[in-house]
């Protein structure tokens, strides 16, 4: 099946984090990575207090994991590449979401796919979008969800610059 993520972070050496996370979901038992979008960054949203901007990207995969013992894999990537939970939204080394996962659609205590804030944030819309020009991913068309996010700050920091997908 395939599945889409999301990636970000704020912490350390945030670039390098990402490029990390990406050789690992892509190292997963019946995982590989097809595509990453470019990488951005953006200012921290929805958080309280001071934060420092956040270098986000997507990244397309197909898998043979379930949508949740995905998302377990990738609690422990989080976790084997320094995430520490102090709080919620709290800053972070990396953060692995899974925001699509193929012909699911499913909300748990643990995992709501779709994801239910894709059409509201920049930093998940501008990557997806790399990956998808025509702003339809696997069953969502996210081309609404551009009139929702102005206003918000995105910048291109690379294309592709720490994952060439091979």
């Amino acid at each position: 099946m395939r599945t889409v993520l999301g990636l970000g972070g704020n912490l350390g050496e945030t670039e390098k984090n990402l490029s990390l996370a990406l050789d690992a979901i892509n190292s997963l038992c019946g995982t590989r990575l097809l595509r990453v979008s470019n990488f951005y960054r953006t200012e921290a949203v929805e958080v309280e207090g001071p934060q420092p901007p956040y270098i986000n990207c997507a990244a397309e995969a197909e898998t043979r994991l379930s949508p949740n013992a995905l998302l377990g894999a990738c609690l422990g990537i989080e976790s084997a590449l320094g995430r520490v939970r102090t709080g919620f939204k709290s800053p972070r080394t990396v953060d692995i979401d899974l925001l699509l996962y193929e012909d699911v659609s499913m909300v748990s205590e643990e995992l709501t796919l779709p994801h239910p804030r894709i059409l509201y944030r920049a930093f998940v819309l501008v990557p997806l979008r790399d990956l998808y020009p025509d702003c339809r991913a696997l069953g969502l068309d996210f081309s609404d969800g551009f009139k929702n996010i102005a206003g918000q700050q995105i910048e291109l920091i690379t294309r592709e610059k720490y994952y060439s997908g091979e």
